[in-house]
């Protein structure tokens, strides 16, 4: 031969305006550029090539981030166990020299050597390229398609997680952006779709080969994994977190859910399913955006499902039943109204408690036809009275926080009281007021101005407050059982009891003490003050034919 493979390699590098490669020595800051055309777009050849990438403007500003962080991570010298032998990255570069960019895909091959304890990167040699065009139409089509991997290679590697010997642990881990929908509906459906591929290639620089992921669907992300401890999952959230949680100038939380798996022989879309029960039971939490599985979960979730499997059929069948809780002059034991509340009877169930199927309703929305239900039935029960000749008493309706978002709301109660020919006075209005919120605000002023009276519901719990009463629309405050339970156990407690009473009469409030239990309690009510009452000492929540037998005798 006339030259030798090593000539051959290096004439045709150096006439290579595709390609480069780069190798650098950690542990004395020494490397070396391949000098070739591609190379000198990149990189100024006397610098180290990996801190130049760290920080380049030669590459997307949407992808910098990802390489970046992968560059300061090969060069902090720090223990980087969590590296695995080789990564591939794709990001653009700007291959134009002109003011207008050329943004073109290329694909980074970096191969990692370590120190001899396995702590520390020692050597890394990187492979640079742009992609062909096959490349190209195979990502497009990748990228437009809901799995960046077919689902069963991540059941092949999965699988050799699980037949892994070292012993440690095996879990899988979802995440989902939280409310996703409003940073398309914002930002558009184009930008979803980037942050979405920005997610997918940015969990190559994330994680090992030993941490497989897959995009599931939509924004559904989900990673198998070997760990020895809890800090190695909360480093790899952490990592997820960083690196990921902001895309361009938008920024969005991360909700995950983890299944730590105990049963290897779980099929394993089910250990992937548990991933996700956990991250559901944490939707919506402020505080915390990690959630673990245990086994009531799953019934919680069954349970869940069958209720809203079954709710729309159940309500066109008469299956929830509006129950009448009265509410009780102290003095007199007589029933001087009533709160309305819904029940489910189950044809083999049984009663269905309220705790299991009220939150979810709130989710999802089905409060809002259950309300009017239960409004209708309250109107009905008081049109009843009327022509019977009974001398009706108000009965107080549940308007869910759902609804105080429209004040369509008001409307459909108006119906309803003119379709049934009954005074206003008779339908009164009980709203949880939890929250200083001016929207809430603005629909409870609308409420009073149709001229409904306005009961604050459990007075003394979660925000409400005595500063709430100085300027708060509302006719009646409902004292909250926990509030004046607790209250009552000591001296001191009886007093702020007493004086919350007094300041509420003062300044033009009635009350409502909810959830009287014994004649004591009763008793200290009212010698502070408060006239009536609703609880068990006086009556559970009953039918509206034992209600009207209550009420007649």
């Amino acid at each position: 031969m006339g030259i030798t493979m090593a000539q051959a390699m290096h004439s045709f590098m150096s006439n290579s305006a595709e390609m480069c490669y780069f190798a650098a020595d950690l542990t004395d800051g020494s490397f070396d550029i391949t000098p070739c055309e591609f190379s000198k777009k990149l990189f100024d050849t006397d610098k180290n090539p990996i801190s130049q990438l760290a920080v380049s403007d030669k590459i997307h500003p949407a992808d910098l981030a990802l390489v970046s962080a992968f560059c300061k991570d090969l060069l902090s010298g720090e223990e980087q166990s969590c590296l695995d032998e080789h990564y591939n990255i794709d990001f653009r570069i700007n291959m134009s020299e002109n003011a207008e960019p050329d943004w073109r895909w290329a694909t980074m091959t970096t191969l990692i050597a370590k120190t001899e304890d396995g702590r520390h990167v020692s050597h890394t040699v990187c492979h640079i390229r742009l992609m062909n065009s096959s490349e190209l139409l195979t990502k497009t089509i990748v990228d437009s398609f809901t799995n960046d991997k077919h689902p069963s290679v991540f059941a092949s590697n999965v699988q050799k997680l699980l037949n892994d010997k070292s012993g440690r642990q095996l879990a899988f881990m979802q995440f989902d952006i939280e409310k996703f929908k409003l940073i398309n509906a914002k930002y558009g459906e184009d930008k979803g779709t980037e942050i979405l591929n920005f997610i997918t290639n940015g969990l190559y620089t994330v994680c090992t080969d030993e941490q497989v992921h897959l995009r599931l669907s939509a924004d559904v992300f989900m990673i198998a994994f070997l760990f020895n401890t809890a800090a190695d999952i909360n480093r790899l959230i952490g990592l997820i977190e960083e690196r990921l949680g902001r895309y361009e100038d938008i920024e969005y939380r991360f909700v995950f859910g983890v299944h730590i798996v105990s049963d290897k022989t779980l099929p394993l879309r089910k250990m992937g399913d548990r991933a996700a029960m956990a991250r559901q039971s944490i939707k919506g939490n402020a505080l915390n955006n990690v959630g673990y599985y245990s086994d009531n979960q799953e019934n919680k979730l069954i349970s869940r499902k069958y209720i809203e499997d079954r709710m729309n059929y159940a309500l066109e069948h008469g299956e929830f039943v509006m129950f009448l809780q009265p509410k009780c002059n102290i003095s007199t034991g007589g029933i001087i109204g009533a709160e309305a509340l819904a029940r489910w009877i189950h044809p083999e169930k049984g009663m269905i408690s309220p705790m299991e199927f009220i939150p979810v309703f709130e989710q999802n929305g089905f409060i809002i036809k259950l309300d009017e239900y239960i409004w209708e039935q309250a109107c009905k029960a008081i049109r009843g009275w009327i022509d019977s000749g009974i001398e009706p008493v108000p009965i107080s309706v549940n308007i869910s926080r759902v609804h105080l978002t429209n004040d369509s709301f008001i409307d459909s109660l108006d119906r309803l009281v003119e379709k049934y020919n009954i005074p206003k006075k008779f339908i009164e209005t009980e709203i949880t007021e939890t929250t200083e919120n001016a929207g809430t605000e603005e629909m409870i002023k609308k409420l009073k101005a149709r001229g409904y009276m306005l009961l604050m519901d459990d007075f003394g719990s979660g925000y409400s407050s005595l500063n709430m009463l100085k300027s708060t629309p509302f006719d009646v405050i409902k004292i909250d059982r926990d509030f004046f339970s607790e209250f009552m156990l000591s001296d001191r407690g009886k007093k702020i009891i007493s004086h919350t009473i007094s300041m509420s009469k003062d300044i033009g409030l009635d009350l409502v003490a909810e959830g009287v239990e014994t004649k004591e309690q009763a008793e200290f009510l009212h010698s502070c003050g408060c006239d009536v009452a609703q609880g068990f000492y006086y009556s559970k929540p009953v039918p509206l034919s034992d209600f009207d037998k209550l009420h007649t005798t």
